[in-house]
């Protein structure tokens, strides 16, 4: 079964360009190293958010997966920790409708 999320993050005043790197070179490849896969990101400049679409396809539970990121020696390695660059952040899981 695919499990598709869509995640919205604010971001700090003037931090898109440095959250833009870290997400590119850190976040993604290491949420893809998981077997989570990012079809889509997007960047709202007006409301200084940025949008993506993470999904996963495989037998492991979502809650897992999301935990082992978490905990992961590669996330722990990120400096400075880019959840500073986060004002709030807001994440649904979306149904494929056909």
């Amino acid at each position: 079964m695919m499990i598709l999320q869509l995640r919205t993050y604010t971001l700090q005043p003037g931090a898109m360009v440095a959250w833009r790197v870290v997400w590119q070179q850190h976040i993604k490849p290491i949420r893809e190293g998981l077997g989570f896969s990012v079809p889509a990101a997007w960047e709202v400049p007006e409301k200084n958010q940025f949008v993506w679409l993470m999904a996963y396809h495989g037998d492991e539970d979502w809650a897992t997966l999301d935990a082992s990121f978490h905990a992961s020696p590669e996330r722990k390695a990120i400096s400075p920790d880019p959840a500073g660059l986060i004002v709030s952040m807001e994440t649904q899981f979306l149904n494929v409708v056909d």
